[in-house]
């Protein structure tokens, strides 16, 4: 038990705290309210980036992005990240337990460990958090991941995603990407170029779009193929029938 005159203290001090959390609870469902109607002018893995460039001197890095509408993205290029990267996206919550089933499973059997985020979870990241794989963050990363399916519309939530994901060394998001690769806009990429980019993912600087490895151009025809079987570009706002995902 504390001392008498020790209880007040510590009761201001719970107090404070209670309302810490819920102040910061309030602002980043504040901000993410926000978000659902107005494009972010970056994102905390473009600011983490950016940085790094700072602390290690690299002065040749220019980072590029912009955002680019829905309305003034061909429908190619979000399909192709949803049949590479998350094909049940349309239909799931924000998380996909079977993926998550299978990884555990994989790093159980000592095969290589294999991501199972969702696209909402690699939005949720990119926008709001940074990379790495403590708890903590992967908490944070769960929590912003349920703000965003609760308030934005799986659009929504795509549209961000193919505007701040990377896609090179200091390219992020489709309208930086498409005018660097294919000296295109948005709107002029056919699936051949949208699953192309799609390819390079989860790894962009290690991977390139420009200078595509034999790996690249086979998991570009796989994504194609995957994008076929999915329907079209329907598939992602639920016009198309669903198919049993991979």
């Amino acid at each position: 038990m504390f001392p008498v005159s020790r209880r007040p203290l510590l009761i201001r001090l719970l107090r404070s705290l209670a309302i810490l959390v819920l102040a910061w609870l309030a602002l980043s469902w504040l901000m993410v309210l926000v978000l659902r109607f107005v494009p972010p002018w970056t994102s905390a893995v473009m600011l983490e980036r950016q940085l790094g460039a700072w602390i290690h001197g690299e002065k040749d890095f220019h980072l590029r992005q912009h955002w680019v509408p829905w309305r003034q993205v061909s429908g190619w290029v979000p399909l192709a990240m949803v049949a590479g990267e998350d094909q049940k996206f349309p239909y799931h919550h924000g998380f996909d337990f079977d993926s998550i089933q299978d990884a555990m499973d994989a790093a159980d059997d000592g095969k290589r460990l294999r991501g199972a985020s969702t696209i909402s979870q690699q939005t949720a990241k990119n926008l709001f958090l940074w990379n790495g794989r403590s708890f903590v963050r992967k908490g944070l990363e769960a929590y912003f991941t349920v703000l965003l399916e609760l308030t934005w519309p799986k659009q929504r939530i795509l549209e961000v995603y193919v505007n701040i994901a990377e896609l090179g060394n200091g390219i992020y998001g489709v309208g930086a990407a498409s005018e660097a690769y294919f000296h295109a806009t948005p709107a002029q990429l056919g699936p051949a170029q949208a699953a192309r980019l799609a390819a390079v993912l989860p790894s962009p600087r290690r991977l390139h779009v420009d200078r595509p490895s034999a790996y690249v151009m086979r998991r570009a025809d796989w994504i194609q193929q995957q994008m076929a079987q999915l329907g079209g570009p329907g598939y992602v706002e639920g016009r198309a029938p669903p198919r049993s995902p991979r």
